[in-house]
């Protein structure tokens, strides 16, 4: 039987007790589903590449040594090598190559959706007027968000394909309806 949402969002819950890293999982889930119709995979596809986004990153706060081997193999205990291969891949640095446009859409979606999230952080009305023209700049800023890996955003929307400035906007659209759940909305909302 194949991994339900709610018993992927059990483990997150699980294996990540930090509101921070699960709010990430959450983001990145979003971007995936829209992903999903996005990119040509469609419908069929969108609860795997939702799992793909919210578990990507299940294992990294309880055990960052081993991350992400230890959420790999529980994917692939539960027969879901797909989702599996593509969290294996979705760091440039492991060497993992990337064969399915699930592959490349998390790499393309993971730091990039983190990035965004941060830009809309510092602005008085959250995601809700926020152009790919400023999250463009931003990104030129190497101070700011300094922890999210600029080359793995660009080798992302390389490897999928796509224009930066399109992938960009395209994330922000995805994340727009979820900016009161993921805490993106204007200060004080």
């Amino acid at each position: 039987m194949a991994l339900t949402r709610e018993e992927a969002w059990a483990l997150l819950c699980d294996w990540t007790p930090g509101e921070a890293l699960r709010k990430h999982a959450r983001a990145v889930e979003s971007v995936m589903r829209a992903a999903a119709h996005r990119y040509g995979a469609g419908p069929p596809d969108e609860e795997r590449f939702g799992l793909a986004g919210m578990l990507h990153d299940a294992d990294y706060e309880r055990w960052p040594d081993e991350h992400p081997r230890r959420i790999v193999a529980w994917l692939r205990e539960r027969g879901e090598a797909e989702v599996a291969h593509a969290v294996s891949a979705h760091y440039t640095g492991w060497g993992v190559p990337h064969e399915s446009v699930l592959d490349r859409a998390l790499l393309a979606c993971d730091e990039l959706t983190g990035f965004v999230g941060a830009c809309a952080l510092v602005r008085p009305d959250g995601i809700a007027t926020l152009a790919a023209k400023s999250v463009l700049k931003k990104l030129k800023d190497k101070g700011f968000a300094a922890k999210v890996e600029r080359v793995e955003v660009l080798r992302g929307t390389e490897l999928l394909g796509v224009e930066l400035e399109q992938h960009v906007q395209f994330v922000i659209e995805a994340l727009r309806p979820h900016a009161l759940e993921l805490g993106l909305g204007a200060r004080g909302a």
